[in-house]
């Protein structure tokens, strides 16, 4: 039996996270500590209280989402369920591939959380607000999608920026475009084509300016080789070696979050349970979706951790 765990992205952040482990467990408390302490700021009070706008917000969703995650890793860790030693990939949906690196020690947890704090920022400020947007399509094959942001781009940009597998793909882009996709996508026969309300155009082309600050970024922090190899999103494969990882983090910011492939690859590599770790249960539904021969397991709350531990004794 081989288990990946995997990481939540955005959208996965809800007011009141994180709240139950921090009461719960004093491993939990100390990494949302550390987390305000790299930030300079009590992220953690947003965490629980909100407002939910502000913690809606990129820059803050993204270090929170990953403090989650961490927190309940560190949980499991101290009570004998070591990543090194029980699984044998990790993966993150988009912001989720910096959590799952910190899990597997990579990036220190005070890195990690600057590093999305940086990257938050950077995407947010990539592209002045309306001029980029972001769609759902849902009910057509990657191949049509594909030939739909061609026949939309025109002088703009429209591309897929999320292949979350059950026939759900997310386009990204100049908002003209996107919108024309959409239409088009109606016309080819999608069950659903939606405008997302995001703020950025993420895993866009438009996102170069954010790729670069990222480059910056990741060259002036340390990186260690992860205890087990993470599947990177741009590619659908595992790699190990600090200089390749600190590549694809960069080409991630404007390409493809490869989801679909990347549980697909679990189940062509022997994996047969997958563990989410952190707020959420996003991760587990689009996995089952993808491969139902894959057990799932969300961990995000005391009780969750208890039956976990519990169940894997």
């Amino acid at each position: 039996m081989s288990t990946a765990f995997t990481f939540p992205g955005q959208g996965s952040q809800a007011v009141g996270m994180g709240k139950a482990l921090a009461e719960a467990y004093p491993q939990a408390r100390a990494v949302f500590d550390e987390v305000d302490d790299a930030l300079g700021e009590k992220l953690s009070a947003i965490m629980f209280e909100g407002p939910e706008e502000t913690l809606t917000l990129t820059a803050n969703a993204q270090p929170a989402l990953m403090a989650v995650s961490m927190a309940v890793m560190r949980v499991l860790a101290a009570n004998g369920y070591e990543i090194a030693d029980k699984a044998s990939h990790v993966a993150g949906h988009s912001l989720g591939e910096y959590s799952a690196l910190c899990a597997a020690g990579t990036f220190s947890l005070a890195d990690t959380a600057r590093l999305l704090r940086i990257r938050g920022n950077a995407m947010q400020e990539a592209v002045p607000v309306g001029k980029g947007a972001m769609a759902a399509i849902i009910g057509l094959e990657h191949g049509d999608v594909e030939a739909i942001c061609a026949d939309a781009a025109g002088s703009g940009t429209c591309q897929i920026a999320n292949d979350n597998g059950g026939g759900q793909l997310v386009l990204s882009g100049s908002k003209a475009e996107v919108e024309k996709a959409a239409e088009l996508a109606k016309e080819k026969g999608a069950k659903r084509a939606l405008m997302l309300p995001v703020s950025a155009p993420f895993h866009s082309a438009l996102m170069a300016p954010a790729a670069e600050r990222m480059a910056q970024a990741l060259a002036e922090v340390e990186m260690k080789a992860p205890v087990v190899p993470v599947v990177a999103n741009v590619l659908a494969a595992p790699i190990s070696d600090p200089g390749e990882i600190r590549t694809r983090l960069v080409e991630q910011v404007t390409g493809q979050v490869r989801w679909r492939e990347t549980v697909e690859w679990f189940g062509a590599n022997g994996v047969t349970s997958i563990v989410e770790a952190g707020s959420g249960k996003v991760l587990s539904g689009l996995a089952r979706r993808i491969n139902r021969d894959i057990a799932t397991t969300s961990i995000g709350s005391p009780e969750d951790i208890a039956g976990f531990l519990e169940a894997n004794a």
